[in-house]
C-alpha cells in the first residue's frame, strides 16, 4: 500500500430516480403528507468498481457520455460520497472539474483567489506570497479587481485553473479541462501538467479526446453504464473502445 495514490474497493454509487416528475420540495411534502407513494428506480452511476493506481501513474477514463466518468471522479476527489464500498486517497489533492464553480461572482478576482486559498486550507499571508504568479499565470492583468460577474466564462476558468494548480499536488484530477482559454494558455495549462506529471504527481484524467488520453496516459479505464469494460494499456484500451465506436 506505501506505493498506492488511489484505490477503490467495490464501490457503488446509486441514485433514485421518481417515476414521475416533481417539480418542487412542498409538492412532494404534500405528497408525503396525504400518504399518496411516490415510486423510484434505483440506478447505479457506478457499479462495484474496484482498481487501484500507483504514485506518479497518468491514467485516463474513456467512455460515453453517461458511463460514468464526472461520477467516478467525484467519488474520488470527495464531492460525494459512495452508496457503498471504500476510497481510499494519499497526499493532498487538487480536483478540476467545474472550473470556477466555487467562485463568488459579486466579489473580484482578487477576493476569490482569497476565499479559495482558505477553502483550500492556505493562510491569507501564504495566499498573499502566491498572487502575483497566480495571476500572471491566469492572464486576467488588470481584470483581477474587477467582480467575477464581469469575466468572460474562458476568464472564469482561466483563474480557477490557475489557483487549483498554484502548487503542486499528490493527486491531480482532470475533468474534460484542456481546452480552457485560448491557444496560448491551452499549451501553458499543459505543461503545467506534464511538469507535475515528471515531478511525480499521480493524474487521472477524463477527456472525449483519444488523442489527448493517448499523449498524458500510459494507462486507461474503460467505462460503460457504470462498470469496468476494460482497463490495461492505454492503446490496447483506445483501440478496443474506438472499435465499440464503429
Amino acid at each position: 500500500m506505501n506505493n498506492i495514490a488511489i484505490q477503490l474497493d467495490n464501490v457503488t454509487v446509486r441514485f433514485r430516480i421518481p417515476h414521475e416528475k416533481i417539480p418542487t420540495l412542498q409538492e412532494y411534502a404534500i405528497r408525503w403528507l396525504k400518504r399518496r407513494s411516490v415510486s423510484f428506480t434505483d440506478f447505479n452511476a457506478l457499479d462495484n468498481i474496484s482498481f487501484s493506481i500507483k504514485q506518479g501513474e497518468t491514467v485516463g477514463i474513456i467512455g460515453a457520455n453517461g458511463a460514468g466518468k464526472s461520477t467516478l471522479l467525484k467519488v474520488i476527489s470527495r464531492v460525494i460520497r459512495p452508496t457503498q464500498g471504500r476510497v481510499f486517497l494519499r497526499g493532498r489533492i487538487a480536483p478540476l472539474l467545474e472550473l470556477g464553480a466555487g467562485f463568488d461572482y459579486e466579489m473580484t478576482g482578487r477576493e476569490n483567489i482569497f476565499l479559495n486559498g482558505a477553502v483550500l486550507g492556505f493562510s491569507r499571508k501564504e495566499m498573499a506570497a502566491r498572487l502575483d504568479g497566480i495571476v500572471e499565470f491566469s492572464g486576467i492583468g488588470n481584470f483581477i479587481d474587477a467582480p467575477i460577474r464581469t469575466y468572460s466564462s474562458g476568464m472564469v476558468a482561466r483563474l480557477g485553473f490557475a489557483v487549483a494548480t498554484d502548487i503542486q499536488p499528490e493527486v491531480l484530477i482532470i475533468d474534460e479541462i484542456l481546452s480552457v482559454g485560448d491557444a496560448d494558455f491551452q499549451k501553458k495549462s499543459a505543461a503545467r501538467i506534464l511538469e507535475y506529471y515528471n515531478n511525480g504527481s499521480t493524474i487521472l484524467v477524463v477527456s472525449h479526446n483519444p488523442n489527448s488520453i493517448k499523449q498524458l496516459c500510459t494507462y486507461a479505464i474503460w467505462l460503460e453504464h457504470g462498470i469496468i469494460k476494460m482497463m490495461g494499456s492505454v492503446d490496447d484500451v483506445i483501440n478496443n473502445y474506438s472499435l465499440s465506436l464503429v
